[in-house]
């Protein structure tokens, strides 16, 4: 490998600031999955929340661009679209386990299946986008900021929704643990007979938390496809939602811990695709694909001390058994 191209500024700085784009549709389904979980419900049917939402994204991105030729309307109305698919995703899914008490294991593998031949179907017969690229959001520089020496060009020279998803790791932080809101909806995922012996609806509150959690999934499924990748391929979450699921044990269902660990995976990543741009032979390319993956497990291990599980998490809440 020619190290002398990876041991420059110039190298670092282009990785982390991929790295941190990278990490962006990861760490919008954790957050999702954060608010899910700690409600009580297990979700692990993220990936296929992300392809509905990624494809939802993009045809959304795509069509609007062709007919108006306005890449940034179109690019924001895709994320809305993938929003949408999203939230309506986690409806299914809270339809299924919240009023019909279905086994949230199960189901949320059938709602990768799901996921999976929808949007295989819809791309293939359907939607006929095949071989589209959008062009995306670009790039805002913050004034003064991004004039700063390294830390200004790889934190301060960004898409909009990196800023954006920085934000929200806040926001998802104060409601759970500095509102009522989020008091009650962790309260839910503890002990939900007390929970609704203190006048809380038990289910309108997991609906809620599992419909804006598979949301948040969708908004990076459409991230991925349509602003950083700007294209849809079957298949093209390539297992993220399952990383993102690991991330939750990895950060304990704390939205802060959730931002290193997506930071973790999308530099691993980066570091793996820039590796092959500068044409290694020191290492196999198999290995170099399944690097962010297995720097991913090895922080799971984290998880596996003190733990801070919801008690009630993928247990089916029924009033008779109080």
């Amino acid at each position: 490998m020619p190290w002398e191209q990876v041991l420059t500024w110039s190298f670092v700085i282009a990785l982390l600031t991929a790295g941190i784009r990278l990490a962006i549709p990861v760490l919008l389904a954790v957050l999702g999955e954060i608010i899910a979980e700690r409600s009580g419900v297990m979700n692990l049917g993220l990936e296929g929340v992300m392809l509905v939402g990624g494809l939802a994204g993009f045809a959304v991105a795509a069509s609007l661009e062709q007919a108006t030729g306005n890449a940034s309307l179109a690019a924001w109305s895709g994320l809305a679209a993938g929003l949408f698919g999203g939230a309506l995703m986690g409806l299914l899914m809270a339809v299924l386990t919240v009023s019909l008490k279905t086994d949230q294991v199960v189901t949320g593998v059938t709602l990768v299946l799901f996921g999976q031949g929808l949007t295989a179907y819809l791309f293939r017969s359907r939607i006929g986008l095949s071989g589209t690229r959008v062009q995306g959001l670009e790039t805002w520089a913050i004034p003064r900021l991004s004039n700063f020496p390294i830390i200004g060009e790889i934190l301060f020279n960004q898409t909009a929704i990196v800023y954006l998803t920085a934000l929200l790791v806040y926001v998802c932080w104060f409601f759970l643990f500095r509102t009522n809101a989020g008091l009650s909806l962790r309260a839910v995922g503890e002990n939900p007979a007390a929970a609704e012996t203190s006048g809380l609806n038990v289910d309108r509150i997991r609906y809620l938390a599992v419909i804006a959690g598979s949301a948040l999934a969708g908004l990076g499924g459409a991230v991925l496809t349509v602003v950083q990748l700007r294209l849809f391929t079957e298949g093209i979450m390539a297992g993220r939602g399952w990383i993102a699921i690991a991330l939750v044990f990895f950060s304990r269902w704390q939205p802060v811990w959730a931002l290193f660990g997506a930071l973790l995976f999308g530099v691993a990543d980066a570091l793996q695709y820039r590796i092959q741009a500068l044409g290694s032979k020191d290492f196999p390319y198999e290995f170099l694909l399944m690097l962010p993956y297995v720097l991913t497990l090895m922080a799971l291990l984290r998880g596996t001390g003190r733990s801070e599980t919801p008690a009630s998490l993928g247990i089916p809440y029924v009033k008779e058994d109080r």
